[in-house]
């Protein structure tokens, strides 16, 4: 059952599975989703090259997209052989596979067919401009597609996508640039380039199959032994210190301080209505020590780009409780920092999340004090995103959201002072002017 949720989830929060060992089902996932997707290659690319940074043995496990070219060109499978080398021609972009392995693949040049040579084409519009750019076996590339051309034994079509390649050349790629612009993620010094030569390559197919860990099983069920007694502690306490004094008599190992504050978290969540229990019982863990609130803070972050999973009872539990912890100063509010306001950065639950939590706040500390805190400079420059003043349609929609949804208009004062936004009403301005002086003479 787990090896099937992993297996499911591989595709879905990433980087909160065990890729060490799921490392063959997300090699086969990824290469799936690529061959189904192929406009998306350079995404799916970038992907594992930012895993590869992390977990280097899955970036060397694709390198099995060798052997599947291998095996899809001796069987004459032209789709797969143009989905394979173009995945192959991105993580070679991408500096996740040498481009070695490129070349290799380039041999195809040798005794052409019209297929392969099609298939030869295709891969260097893709690797072209990166092979031009590092490698001085690029020219001698060109000259053998040259000297195919010349020599006339190849079809029509398939000359005139030589003819067509040439052309890209000479154009400098630049419609087929190595990285497509916002896919230059891994800074160069941290990525690992795979120099496996195909002959040597090990498949390691037998990583697809569940094989029985009892290291696996006895973490899990130490993990659901301590979340139990976590939970059984925190419903037999009388009031919010007793609850307080007993957590803290659990055993914990390092790190595992944010499995008592998420099980706080939702056990709050699961609550018909709010109960100041929880809220008391995290403000005064996160007053304890700066571990606690280190682990709070860290919570806020992993709810909030999680809430769209909660039902809207949940939400406005949980947003209550972070109003608690804000509100009584339990925890920074610098953790502002990871809510980013516009309309493409927002759900429907974020928002609702984001309206309850400063209503509370309001209600809690007032709106001169709220409005007050988010002039903090530490505080301000947290909140860059969720005051955005850097594109007008996010300004205009933020303000719109505070003023009209949330009855804030008060904490986005500063944002109306936005140049562009200012420009934007004054010849409102001007017309209203214009009017009231009609009016007036009349």
């Amino acid at each position: 059952m787990i090896w099937d949720a992993l297996r499911k989830s591989i595709t879905g929060i990433l980087f909160q599975e065990n890729h060490i060992r799921g490392r063959g089902l997300f090699s086969s996932s990824v290469m799936k989703a690529q061959s189904s997707s192929l406009p998306f290659t350079p995404v799916f690319a970038a992907l594992v090259a930012i895993v590869n940074t992390k977990l280097p043995q899955v970036g060397e496990l694709l390198i099995r997209l060798i052997s599947q070219f291998r095996r899809a060109f001796k069987r004459n499978d032209k789709i797969v052989c143009h989905s394979t080398t173009t995945f192959i021609a991105h993580l070679v972009n991408q500096t996740v596979a040498h481009e070695s392995i490129a070349l290799k693949i380039l041999l195809l040049l040798e005794g052409p067919t019209g297929d392969s040579i099609e298939i030869a084409v295709d891969f260097m519009r893709e690797v072209g401009a990166f092979l031009t750019e590092n490698s001085r076996e690029a020219t001698a590339v060109f000259k053998r597609f040259r000297a195919v051309l010349n020599e006339g034994n190849i079809s029509h079509r398939v000359q005139y996508m030589i003819e067509v390649l040439m052309q890209i050349r000479k154009d400098k790629f630049k419609d087929n640039p190595i990285l497509l612009e916002g896919l230059d993620i891994v800074e160069e010094d941290e990525q690992i380039t795979h120099q496996i030569q195909p002959e040597e390559l090990q498949l390691q197919n037998g990583l697809n199959i569940f094989k029985f860990d009892p290291r696996m099983k006895s973490l899990k069920t130490n993990l659901v032994n301590l979340r139990r007694i976590i939970y059984l502690t925190i419903m037999d306490a009388l009031n919010y210190e007793d609850a307080v004094h007993k957590l803290l008599k659990v055993q914990l190992q390092e790190g595992e301080e944010i499995e008592i504050v998420n099980m706080v978290i939702e056990c709050c969540s699961q609550e018909r209505s709010y109960s100041t229990f929880y809220g008391l019982i995290g403000e005064r863990f996160s007053k304890l020590n700066r571990v606690w609130t280190d682990a709070f803070e860290e919570a806020f972050t992993n709810y909030y780009t999680t809430i769209h999973r909660y039902e809207t009872n949940r939400l406005c539990n949980i947003a209550r409780f972070f109003d608690h912890l804000l509100a009584t100063d339990a925890t920074s509010w610098v953790i502002f920092e990871c809510v980013k306001v516009s309309e493409d950065d927002t759900t429907s639950s974020s928002r609702i999340f984001i309206k309850i939590l400063m209503q509370e706040m309001m209600e809690n500390i007032g709106l001169k004090t709220l409005a007050e805190r988010f002039e903090d400079p530490e505080v301000k420059r947290a909140c860059e995103g969720m005051f955005p003043t850097d594109v007008l349609k996010n300004t205009r929609f933020t303000i719109n959201y505070f003023t009209t949804s949330i009855g804030l208009g008060l904490v986005t004062e500063d944002m109306k002072e936005y140049p562009p936004l200012v420009a934007e009403w004054i010849p409102h301005l001007v017309v209203g002017m214009t009017l009231l002086l009609a009016a007036a003479s009349s």
